[in-house]
């Protein structure tokens, strides 16, 4: 066998045990962490909430109290949230489609 042979043997098997090797969180980790990410999701969900019922409040105060300033930074604030929300549901997907199973190879 010439060295050639024996390098690229010795390469393609690396890369078919680095292909195998798939991240796991250490014992016992997994449901910490999922609670936690439960927690961050439901906090921003709310954080939502309460940013559209400031946002139509100072619509509806900007209206009501003949303030344009409020009004518009209000609608600003309606728009804000909607791009987020968006943002909230299309971009874990995009990483997922990056990223994978996150397993190498």
């Amino acid at each position: 066998m010439s060295s050639a042979t024996a390098v690229h043997t010795v390469a393609s098997r690396a890369l078919d045990l680095a292909g195998r090797v798939c991240p796991l969180a250490p014992p016992g980790a997994q449901a910490p962490a999922d609670q936690i990410q439960g927690y961050v999701l439901w906090g921003v969900l709310i954080l939502f909430v309460v940013g559209a019922v400031v946002s139509v409040g100072a619509v509806v105060a900007g209206r009501v109290f003949a303030m344009p300033h409020a009004s518009k930074a209000g609608v600003v604030g309606i728009a804000v949230i909607a791009m987020a929300a968006i943002a909230y549901l299309v971009v874990p997907g995009i990483i997922t489609g990056i990223t994978g199973t996150g397993c190498i190879g």
